[in-house]
């Protein structure tokens, strides 16, 4: 999820330039330049005497104007004895931490000093470290260490470098911090072990988190969130929700950020139930009523397949802020309700809420999903009325939208026109597109061109041009392309797939045996594979890009990941409760058109999650206003379609048509009707 940041930091000793705050005062420079000259040239003892409580006013100081003018008193007053030092401290905080202070300001007071003593070190090192800029807390380190003016670092320096870090995702200069503080045995510091965790953990080292962790007497409610929320950042879900249950046994309660952090665990993981359990644990404190503990929950629920959940939730929030609205949009848009996302947008401008650039992003995802060329065209033309500037994200969005309605020059030139550097994953989305699209030539020439050559180490870049030559029948190419991955060993990364039985994640890969219930399970996938050939199922062996048999072809399909999952599920949860599957990689068609037999055969709801559909849901239910369907149907010529209809009888007449083309073996072009029923 984190790479290295764009910042290349040079650790030489050379002094900071100024980095502060815009809206400062225009008088300043000349005044810092005044003060910079008398500071370094101390007043005769015939100055002025001081004013009684010039220093208790600094208290009162609200503006920099109101800074200055008391900064300007001090050193008139200042004698030989360092009186009012305390107050320039106290002026150097309020001008580098204050919202309507200025960071330059402080950094001349700070260059004026004699002999800067740890507090004031401490605190321009802390205005760094969360500025914009933050390469400039360490420049401002080495400086002051080089030239030998700065006293050593101590339990308060350490966190501050290492949140600025954190933040450049350095792993380097935050292991060359871990070991200055080894050498000088501050690295046994609670504070300093926590700061350590989270710049590891932001560095995706989360093994070398883990081992500060583990190496810690005493771990408060900070060091088990640190922990917890960089192994949900990096990737490692399950790891996650493991730590959270030793927290809860030995007795710490959490707070809201823990919280959060377990509900995205539960969200990338699809741990339904633990996700459940962790709501009854925030209602228990009342951290439920937390805006960011409130967002958390939503966004669990919709992205573990449960958006009636998240709407409850979302409907009952008394202040909605933008975080709020936009994982709601995101939620619906996922579960291809794509038309009540977009209303759900315009209500949420009517209410005079300003979105962000991930709302727009889910907007646009929202008109992706549904294939909504125009009015993705149309949001993404009024992102500037929101003073957004579009990003990779959302450029992103358009080109999978202009690729998946075969629109491929527009989609091309869009990306030659960008005014940023396009990325891989733009050209691989367009690659992926012209592919379908059966632009074999397009395909090749963008894999080799725009791809291959600008990263020759990124799997997803060989198995898509494998993908291009297998699609057609260019099996000499193909195996030069893996020919080219092992010499260069670059590995594809396995097909996962993850269920929650019991409140435990599963996790499997094709043809996995290694599972304790591995004999039930293919029992059960035999079985199914059986009921599955008498609905009529014939296995679509296109999609093993494989030179080999069709039966050999057959039973790799058979054998994928989220089969194995599902049958998992299906002997252990009980009739008729939803089977929910997470996939790290795209869910083939074969498995599609499986899965939609398999929720008839066993009238069970299926819920598959995958990286490239997003959550294809199969149900039977005809009951119900929604006929519950996926994303799939953009891609392939698949007749499921998210219908929001006040009557079910045009739900039951698609579902209809849909088992009569099940056992013709068709698929049928149903076009694009859903925003007629919103």
């Amino acid at each position: 999820m984190r790479r290295d940041g764009p910042y290349k930091i040079s650790l030489q000793p050379q002094q900071c330039g100024l980095v502060g705050h815009q809206d400062g005062p225009k008088y300043g420079p000349r005044l810092v330049s005044e003060i910079s000259l008398r500071e370094r040239t101390p007043p005769s003892r015939a100055a002025t005497a001081r004013p009684p409580g010039a220093e208790g006013r600094v208290m009162e100081v609200t503006t920099m104007a109101q800074a200055a003018q008391l900064h300007a008193q001090l050193i008139k007053i200042r004698g030989d004895d360092g009186g009012g030092s305390l107050a320039l401290g106290k002026l150097l905080a309020f001008s580098a931490l204050s919202p309507s202070g200025n960071l330059a300001y402080a950094r001349a007071i700070f260059d004026s000093l004699l002999a800067p003593n740890s507090y004031c070190t401490n605190t321009m090192l802390r205005a760094y470290a969360r500025s914009p800029h933050p390469q400039e807390a360490l420049h401002f380190f080495v400086s002051l260490r080089r030239s030998g003016l700065a006293p050593d670092p101590d339990n308060f320096t350490y966190p501050f470098l290492l949140g600025a870090c954190g933040r450049l995702q350095a792993r380097r200069h935050g292991r060359e911090l871990h070991s200055l503080a080894l050498k000088q045995g501050l690295a046994g510091d609670r504070f300093i072990q926590n700061s350590l965790i989270h710049m590891y953990a932001s560095c995706r080292e989360v093994d070398c988190a883990a081992a500060v962790f583990e190496g810690m007497d005493d771990r408060d409610v900070v060091s088990w969130t640190s922990i917890i929320d960089g192994a949900a950042d990096g990737g490692r879900p399950t790891m996650a929700l493991h730590l959270f249950e030793e927290m809860l046994g030995e007795g710490v309660v959490p707070n809201d950020a823990t919280v959060v952090s377990v509900l995205r665990a539960c969200a990338d993981s699809g741990a339904l139930g633990v996700g459940r359990r962790v709501h009854r644990i925030a209602e228990e404190r009342a951290l439920d009523k937390k805006a960011n503990v409130a967002t958390a929950l939503i966004d669990m629920y919709a992205k573990c397949g449960c958006i009636e959940n998240a709407e409850e939730l979302f409907d009952h929030l008394v202040e909605r802020d933008v975080f709020a609205w936009t994982v709601m949009i995101s939620g619906l848009a996922s579960h291809g309700r794509c038309r009540h996302a977009l209303n759900l947008f315009d209500r949420m401008s009517e209410l005079g809420v300003t979105p962000d650039e991930r709302t727009i992003t889910a907007v646009l995802c929202a008109c992706r999903n549904a294939g909504w060329v125009s009015e993705g065209q149309r949001y993404f033309r009024e992102m500037r009325r929101h003073g957004i500037k579009p990003k990779l994200q959302h450029y992103g969005c358009m080109v999978h939208l202009l690729g998946r309605a075969g629109r491929l020059d527009e989609a091309e030139e869009m990306i030659k026109s960008m005014t940023i550097e396009p990325d891989q994953v733009l050209w691989r989305a367009l690659a992926w597109a012209s592919n379908v699209h059966g632009d074999m030539d397009r395909a090749e020439r963008l894999m080799n061109v725009n791809l291959l050559v600008v990263d020759s180490r990124d799997s997803g870049n060989y198995v898509l041009l494998g993908n291009i030559y297998a699609s057609s029948k260019k099996w000499d190419k193909k195996a030069k392309v893996w020919e080219a991955m092992d010499q260069r060993g670059v590995l594809k990364p396995p097909a996962r797939s993850k269920i929650e039985v019991n409140g435990e994640v599963h996790e499997f890969e094709a043809g996995d045996s290694g599972h304790p219930e591995a004999e039930r399970i293919y029992t059960k996938l035999d079985e199914m594979g059986k009921k599955l050939r008498e609905e009529g199922y014939i296995p679509k062996v296109s999609d093993v890009l494989l030179d080999m048999e069709e039966e050999e072809k057959a039973f790799q399909l058979h054998h994928h990941s989220e089969r194995l999952a599902v049958a998992f599920g299906l002997i252990s949860t009980s009739a008729r409760e939803r089977i929910f599957v997470v996939k790290n990689l795209r869910s083939c068609e074969d498995c599609h058109n499986a899965m939609k037999l398999a929720s008839k055969i066993y009238n069970r709801q299926i819920i598959i999650r995958d990286r490239f559909l997003g959550l294809c849901t199969y149900s039977t239910e005809l009951s119900s206003s929604t006929f519950s369907t996926c994303m799939a149907s953009v891609w392939w010529s698949c007749p499921c379609r998210q219908l929001e209809v006040e009557h079910g009888s045009v739900v039951r007449v698609a579902f209809l048509l849909e088992f009569i083309a099940r056992h013709l073996q068709l698929w049928l072009d149903v076009p694009d009707i859903t925003g007629r029923f919103d």
